[in-house]
């Protein structure tokens, strides 16, 4: 008896797994790009929360400077520590911001004019600053 071989067809057995390969990757790369960008958007938003934590908390200092304007002069960098208003400004610059540091600076040339600072520096992030300068009007001495 004789057999005979026929032309047989090309061979698929591995197509279907090199398929579930190529899906796989793709969807692998897929994920991948999604952690980064949650972890960006992460980054951004605690950014922006500091941004917005240190314009509140100048605008804050700004506030007290206007309802104590006859004490401004305690307000200036060197002077701040000494006077308790000023104080619990920084303590609370230090609580709401990673390595925060607030100081105000009086200046001796312009009457009334200040300028407040607040700087901070968030986990593997470079240093940042907010700054605002005001004029602060002495309040008149009631009789």
């Amino acid at each position: 008896m004789i057999h005979s071989r026929t032309a047989a067809a090309p061979s698929t057995q591995g197509f279907v797994l090199l398929e579930a390969l190529i899906a796989l990757l793709i969807f692998s790369l897929a994920v991948l790009g999604l952690v980064g960008l949650q972890a960006s958007m992460t980054r951004a938003t605690s950014g922006a929360k500091y941004r917005a934590d240190a314009a509140y908390l100048a605008s804050d200092l700004v506030g007290l400077m206007w309802t104590d304007s006859r004490n401004l002069a305690l307000y200036d960098a060197g002077n701040c520590a000494g006077h308790p208003p000023c104080q619990r400004w920084m303590d609370r610059v230090s609580e709401r911001l990673p390595t925060g540091v607030g100081k105000a600076e009086v200046s001796k040339t312009e009457p009334g004019q200040v300028t407040v600072k607040v700087t901070w520096q968030a986990p593997s992030d470079e240093l940042r600053q907010f700054q605002t300068t005001t004029a602060v009007n002495p309040n008149p001495v009631q009789p």
